[in-house]
């Protein structure tokens, strides 16, 4: 749930910046046990912020429509604390998306100092540190400047660190030496 009400409250401050912003939220949510009730809970405080008008809930995607979802966007959003991993980081990045997220985990290692903009967060295996969402809207705004720019540092940062014709050379190669 906290990923998504700080992504809110970011739109909100970067709409006083670029008033056009725009927030496609995606996936299901599921914080409660009924998604209608989560829905209702988040089109409320959309409500309370006065960004109704600019939030999509598109909801759960096939992963064959992802590169299609991620090419109307401009700018991935990603709030999640220490997140080890993301492979939606990866595939934004393919498609040309740069990333906006919070500087944990293992994301600053996919990202880069050129595909986006991390907000500090502390190294902490206790508690969750959330994000805030005005440096959140500081750094999409930042990047938003830029966007062709950061757009096009992502999608070479994901031909270079993870296109998988080189992994699949690599292995061939440890194959052939292991079968030697």
């Amino acid at each position: 749930k906290y990923r998504l009400m700080i992504a809110l409250e970011t739109l909100a401050m970067v709409r006083a910046e670029l008033p056009g912003a725009r927030l496609v939220v995606t996936g299901s949510l599921s914080w409660q046990a009924d998604t209608g009730d989560a829905l209702a809970q988040a089109q409320h405080r959309c409500m309370e912020l006065d960004i109704e008008d600019a939030v999509t809930f598109h909801g759960p995607y096939l992963q064959a429509e992802a590169a299609d979802l991620y090419r109307t966007a401009d700018i991935l959003l990603h709030t999640k604390y220490n997140d080890p991993c993301p492979g939606l980081v990866v595939e934004a990045m393919a498609c040309g998306l740069p990333v906006v997220y919070s500087d944990s985990g293992g994301v600053p290692e996919l990202v880069g100092p050129e595909a986006g903009i991390g907000v500090p967060a502390p190294l902490d295996w206790e508690e969750d540190h959330l994000p805030h969402p005005r440096n959140l809207a500081d750094a999409v705004c930042k990047v938003a400047v830029n966007v062709d720019r950061y757009a096009e540092a992502a999608r070479q940062r994901a031909v270079d660190l993870f296109d998988i014709n080189p992994w699949f050379q690599r292995h061939r190669e440890v194959f052939e030496m292991i079968l030697a």
